[in-house]
């Protein structure tokens, strides 16, 4: 089957908006070592909603602190010198054209001073590591925020070891007490799924085997992710993916669970009509649209992943596979595609 005649069919199954890819998307966060925990007191005292709210810190306040701790936040000096560097072939006149969301910064004439990307949310900031010059990427959270708990769940020795966990390498937790804040120090990967183009049938399978290796470990462990998006998985360009965002994540304790869900990228029918609805199966759900957007981003059209997702987009939640078994089946698929099909291109 062609492309195109491919690209119709799925479009049939979900819907032309969650089919459509921003490529200039870039959000970056994730997970870190455990934190001294706060009194049961203090922490059910807080108001949910505001611990779980995003955050927006004063970086500058926060500057000493985390440089103490070996991290560099961005001036205007590392913004310069890194597009002057990445950008050469552009005219200087060109860099304020292009770059417009650097204007500011390469205008100013203090070079020491912070100088945030305004294409990042505000909990979000760019930062070096002082060692070594690794780029890196700061969150800031609340405390007692749901992600915070997660992301040092998720980044615990024993988690850290499962071979299906593929969250983003944490290098720090920085704690600021006072305000009740929590610096999450991440690797700073890339959220282009693919380096370039013509991409490879083995590169676009192993993507994705991170991907659904990563929700199965989560759901084992009785963890919703809630916002699956080939946004949300970044790569190093060296073979490795790995899982960011856990925003919107919650610990499901419950054996039959039901929830109202109505955030995150991607929203199944059952939310969209308001009705509750398992929290694994609106996971399962996103995880198939990322298969398809994942094919199209690669434009490969493989007829036996379309059928894998054809159930995990069911209308009927209870009749999606779970997270388990789509990996069970996703890894026989990949077992027997024949290396000649795993080392093929197909050029855009």
């Amino acid at each position: 089957m062609p492309y195109s005649v491919w690209q119709t069919t799925a479009s049939r199954l979900i819907s032309p908006t969650a089919l459509s890819f921003n490529r200039a998307c870039r959000r970056t966060c994730c997970v870190g070592r455990t934190l001294p925990s706060r009194s049961s007191s203090s922490a059910s005292s807080c108001d949910e909603d505001e611990v779980n709210a995003r955050i927006s810190p004063d970086w500058a306040k926060y500057r000493c602190h985390i440089e103490r701790r070996g991290y560099r936040l961005d001036t205007v000096r590392d913004v310069k010198d890194y597009y002057l560097h990445h950008c050469s072939n552009i005219e200087k006149q060109g860099l304020h054209v292009y770059l417009s969301g650097y204007h500011r910064a390469l205008a100013r004439s203090d070079e020491d001073a912070l100088c945030k990307d305004v294409g990042l949310r505000e909990s979000l900031f760019r930062a070096t590591r002082c060692l070594d010059g690794t780029k890196v990427m700061v969150k800031a959270v609340h405390r007692d925020s749901r992600e915070l708990d997660i992301v040092q769940y998720l980044s615990a020795p024993a988690q850290q070891r499962d071979p299906m966990n593929h969250c983003i390498p944490i290098l720090d937790l920085i704690d600021a007490p006072q305000d009740d804040l929590c610096f999450i120090v991440m690797e700073e990967w890339s959220a282009n799924m693919f380096p370039e183009t013509p991409v490879s049938l083995g590169s676009l399978m192993e993507s994705l085997r991170h991907c659904i290796e990563h929700i199965a470990f989560m759901h084992r462990h009785r963890i919703a992710h809630f916002d699956i998006s080939p946004r949300n998985f970044l790569t190093d360009y060296n073979g490795r993916y790995a899982c960011i965002d856990y925003e919107l994540s919650r610990r499901i304790d419950v054996s039959c669970p039901r929830i109202l869900y109505s955030r995150g990228s991607e929203i199944p029918p059952e939310a969209e009509r308001g009705r509750l609805s398992n929290p694994f199966m609106i996971d399962v759900w996103a995880l198939g649209v990322l298969i398809f957007r994942a094919c199209e981003l690669a434009e490969f059209h493989v007829p036996e992943l379309m059928r894998l997702a054809k159930p995990m987009l069911h209308e009927n939640p209870d009749k999606r596979p779970p997270a388990a078994s789509v990996l069970k089946e996703f890894q026989r698929i990949q077992a027997t595609m024949s290396k000649t099909q795993h080392g093929r291109h197909i050029s855009p």
